[in-house]
């Protein structure tokens, strides 16, 4: 099976991507390695992927944005994939506050074109990306897909909610199946430097002080890195299918008449900010310098996932504790930057 990775060299992207050429896929890889982190972690993680590179497996490479149509058409027509997986993004709430323009090119712009290439190339499953952040204000936990995401409170996860709208028209028009990834707060190894676990081992190593916003008073559904891909592996055979019984009188957003899914995939335990800061201190044997503050915008206080649904579909559980998680990361942490 040919498979096609958008954000190759990102966080979940270069997780990915290893994991199929192991798994002897034929994998082609592009991302736009652009500056809103370092460079140098995901030319590294690229060539990671590519020592993985065997006798029984492909692995190709392409530099390009989803918003050059042209580059796009031209990879689909030469590689002919068979699946999509879409990782590609502009990342972060509240970079999304100082350059709404990147997230509009890349999140909606970029999608679009991908879903164009996947249509005119009668892809079987495009498998993408979305965002927890698209519960927005939602008040009742744990998060379930049933539940209505019309009032997001940043662009990024607008951005996300219209990957989702956009998907399904493509799925009712042109029987595209599309499966949608509800991502709840991914971390591990060769992780973003923006995520809060990573800016709070870097500043508890250094012995710097570290921002904790509303006061502490939150809460996140940390879902390890492995757990995340073990579900999406499990999924590129999963297709979507049309669904006669759909209800049109009362509809669950997360299915429709046409091949469409959407799930949440996260770890079904929530835990308190502080606690994980714990547990961050714990493997590094250090406490933190706290400096408290209050919720910034685009922020939400708490995620929970429910995974009834993705359960229900392809039998997925996490499996990694917090604990062995961070100690995981905070492993490769300082092997790689110390």
């Amino acid at each position: 099976m040919k498979i096609l990775i958008t954000g190759a060299a990102g966080f979940i992207g270069f997780h990915l991507c290893r994991k199929l050429l192991n798994l002897n896929y034929e994998v082609l890889g592009i991302d736009n390695i652009n500056n809103y982190y370092e460079k140098s972690l995901k030319e590294n993680r690229l060539k990671i992927i590519g020592d993985l590179k065997n006798s029984k497996s492909y692995w190709k490479f392409h530099k390009i944005s989803l918003e050059k149509n042209y580059s796009l058409e031209k990879l689909f027509n030469s590689f002919k994939p068979d699946v999509v997986v879409n990782l590609a993004a502009q990342a972060g709430v509240r970079y999304s506050l100082k350059q709404p323009n990147k997230y509009i090119q890349s999140n909606i712009a970029g999608f679009g074109n991908l879903l164009e290439c996947c249509r005119s190339n009668k892809i079987k499953h495009l498998i993408y990306a979305s965002s927890s952040s698209v519960y927005g204000g939602n008040k009742e936990f744990p998060f379930k897909e049933s539940n209505g995401v019309n009032h997001p409170v940043s662009l990024y996860a607008a951005t996300k909610r219209s990957n989702e709208l956009m998907a399904h028209t493509y799925s009712h028009l042109y029987d595209l199946p599309t499966t949608g990834l509800r991502f709840f707060t991914v971390y591990g190894p060769w992780g973003r430097p923006d995520m809060a676990y990573f800016i709070f081992t870097k500043s508890i190593i250094n012995e710097t002080p570290i921002k904790i916003f509303n006061n502490g008073n939150m809460q996140r559904d940390f879902t390890y890195i492995d757990d995340v891909i073990d579900a999406i592996i499990r999924l590129i055979d999963k297709i979507p299918l049309k669904n006669s019984n759909f209800n049109f009188i009362n509809p669950n957003p997360s299915s429709s008449w046409a091949p469409y899914k959407i799930f949440n995939l996260g770890n079904a335990s929530p835990v308190k900010l502080m606690h994980f800061i714990e547990e961050i201190e714990k493997a590094l044997d250090k406490k933190a310098i706290k400096i408290f503050m209050p919720i910034q915008p685009g922020d939400v206080e708490g995620t929970e996932a429910n995974i009834d649904s993705l359960y229900s579909w392809i039998g997925f559980k996490p499996k990694t504790s917090l604990k062995d998680g961070i100690e995981k990361f905070v492993n490769w942490y300082k092997d790689y930057y110390y």
